[in-house]
């Protein structure tokens, strides 16, 4: 069944709605960002509680918002359990590779062909210890983030299932990089059937129906580009006067390959989001658009660029304000050793730090919080009524709760 194909009872939806506002999500992200960059990250655990607090009481389908209920605490916590247990990992490997000859800190000649290979063989083989790791820390921040979220005053929750998800993840992202993305709708439908097959909402199981055949109808915007990149590859060998129209071709198939890629993204999260069911019958339709994604994103990126420039304008004042470095002894290397100099030297500091954050804080409004309404908004229960028989849930508990999303830089939500 394509997602066209969801029966609607119009008496018997629910649909979603956002409410949150520009102005509020602006200060909130702003002064987080700001405690966040003064404490040097410390405070980002509970920075990070306090916007996802915001955005999902914003969220509230049917007019009833979600409900946020984790705290930093348990994500500081969870990060100082999983940073030692990444200590011990990364230590262990290394002194693995040690004994194998492959010395992150080599002293061999840099342009000895061979140290070069054993350098590159290094790093690929820390990129690829530590891919399993990013795996198992989305599935367990994904099962931390359900297991504090209420709608309706009923819990969500994920079944435990990290270990099963890693080694399911490895085996398909690794058939997929061998067929060169041609299985990447099955890699893409088989690690949703995961997680989604072990999600619960209160007393109700979620199941994700469907096939990974169906999602290559929304793989076509990536093979036309690819098919064009062939085609621009082979040109040059028939006709060398074509080298103008293949460079046309690259570029027209790049920026192809980029629509085509978000155009995946969005096709298949329809496909996947009309085969998910919940219970005994309660299903879904989400209709985002592609056009509507991508034009809010680039408009959202001038909007912020332009800000963001706008900010920039008292920087550059203090920037100019060099032109005093003859008070501090006539150049930068002695303005460091005034009083003023150091003054200026925070003050400076102090300011670049503040459009860094500006800049996060406007990306949240004119960004992230637009596709997240278009997404929210272009959704659907179906079969609402049946979500009334829904019965609560015994709590998850998640002892390092996104511990090892926070020190592998892995974001599962907002």
């Amino acid at each position: 069944m394509s997602y066209t194909d969801v029966p609607v009872v119009e008496e018997d939806i629910l649909h979603g709605a956002y409410r949150g506002e520009g102005g509020r999500l602006f200060w909130l992200a702003l002064g987080t960002g700001m405690l966040t960059l003064l404490t040097l990250g410390f405070y980002r655990f509970w920075a990070k509680t306090r916007v996802r607090r915001y955005l999902w009481s914003a969220t509230a389908p049917g007019g009833n918002p979600f409900e946020y209920s984790g705290t930093g605490l348990e994500k500081f916590l969870g990060f100082l359990v999983a940073v030692v247990i990444l200590a011990v990992y990364l230590g262990l490997l290394q002194l693995f590779l040690f004994f194998l000859g492959l010395n992150i800190f080599s002293t061999a000649d840099p342009n000895d062909p061979l140290a070069q290979l054993q350098q590159i063989m290094l790093v690929y083989i820390n990129l690829i210890a530590v891919l399993p790791l990013i795996f198992f820390a989305q599935y367990r921040a994904r099962r931390y983030i359900l297991s504090r979220t209420r709608w309706r005053g009923v819990r969500f929750g994920a079944e435990k299932g990290a270990w099963g998800y890693m080694f399911t993840a490895c085996g398909l992202w690794l058939a997929s990089a061998m067929t060169l993305g041609l299985l990447t709708p099955l890699m893409t439908f088989y690690l949703e059937k995961y997680i989604w097959d072990r999600t619960w909402y209160g007393d109700a199981k979620f199941t994700q129906n469907g096939s990974f055949g169906q999602l290559y109808k929304a793989m076509i915007h990536i093979f036309i580009p690819i098919g064009l990149l062939i085609g621009a590859m082979i040109l040059p060998l028939i006709d060398e006067s074509l080298a103008i129209l293949t460079m046309v071709l690259m570029v027209v198939a790049y920026i192809w390959l980029l629509i085509g890629s978000v155009y995946y993204q969005i096709h298949s999260w329809r496909i996947l989001w009309a085969n998910k069911v919940l219970g005994d019958g309660i299903r879904f339709r989400s209709m985002p658009r592609t056009g509507t994604v991508i034009a809010t994103y680039v408009i959202g990126m001038l909007a912020v660029s332009l800000l963001s420039v706008v900010a920039l304008i008292p920087l550059g004042l203090l920037i100019g304000g060099m032109g005093f470095l003859a008070d501090f002894g006539g150049s930068p290397e002695t303005m460091f050793q005034s009083a003023q100099g150091l003054l200026f030297a925070g003050l400076f500091a102090l300011a670049y730090i503040f459009v860094i954050v500006f800049s996060g804080a406007l990306a949240m409004v004119f960004i992230r919080q637009p596709i997240l309404r278009h997404y929210v908004e272009e959704s659907t229960v179906v079969n609402a009524s049946q979500l009334d028989t829904i019965r609560q849930r015994v709590g998850d508990e998640v002892v390092d709760a996104e511990g090892f999303a926070d020190a592998l830089d892995v974001g599962a939500a907002f």
